[in-house]
């Protein structure tokens, strides 16, 4: 990928900053509790071990909406370390109060453009996986250019991921899913675990968006590459 086409890809968003109205409570939660679990963009590198107090493997959450299924995960899974992007506010902060109430210490928040983030403050092999889910289809095929899950996009995320690190995304968007698949299946590093669509991942909690999917009998399919352990 040459300097002007990265330039170009940075430039195109994958997301729209929706002005969704925040409840008190979100407000609250985002005036209180913000400066303790949202993590300022910057042009460095992040040193995991400093923020979380010690080595367990990180995981981020790249568009994790109202944040529920997130906060979840992270309760069920104390011995690994969460970092959730996100630029919805109302989302953070529901997702801030979540933190509070569970006393959460391995779950953290960067609101930022998620490419940006990548790119300038996530070390390159240094993440356990990548969750997506549910990302933004943009059906339309003039937006096909803003989806996140294609390349270089793609190739950026797997840059990310130590050998051995996994890629899981979700999407009720049949269309976008196999294009998904296609453009990770071309995506040096990546190798797909499951040859194709990979089965419901159970340890997933299902999201209220889900839930919307499946009533307009929408099919939810699932990704789930991993970064080769097998590379010098």
């Amino acid at each position: 990928m040459s300097d002007e086409q990265g330039t170009s890809l940075r430039t195109i968003k994958t997301f729209v900053l929706r002005t969704g109205r925040m409840t008190e409570s979100q407000m609250q939660n985002y005036a209180d509790l913000s400066v303790r679990w949202c993590i300022p963009f910057s042009d460095h590198y992040l040193n995991f071990a400093d923020i979380f107090g010690n080595t367990n493997p990180v995981v981020i959450e790249i568009g994790f909406g109202m944040g529920a299924a997130t906060a979840r995960i992270a309760q069920e899974h104390g011995d690994i370390n969460y970092l959730g992007i996100e630029v919805h506010r109302p989302g953070i902060g529901r997702l801030l109060g979540e933190i509070y109430r569970n006393d959460l210490s391995n779950l953290y928040i960067i609101e930022h453009d998620a490419l940006e983030v990548l790119e300038y403050m996530i070390p390159d092999g240094s993440a356990a996986g990548f969750h997506i889910f549910f990302p933004d289809p943009w059906p339309k095929k003039r937006h096909h250019k803003r989806r996140l899950l294609q390349r270089p996009r793609t190739d950026l995320i797997a840059a990310k991921l130590e050998k051995g690190g996994y890629l899981y995304a979700v999407t009720d968007w049949e269309p976008y899913a196999e294009f998904a698949l296609e453009q990770l299946e071309h995506t040096p590093h990546l190798v797909n675990k499951y040859g194709g669509f990979a089965p419901r991942q159970l340890w997933r909690p299902e999201t209220k968006f889900e839930r919307k999917g499946l009533q307009a009998e929408r099919v939810i399919r699932e990704l789930y590459f991993t970064r080769r352990d097998d590379e010098n």
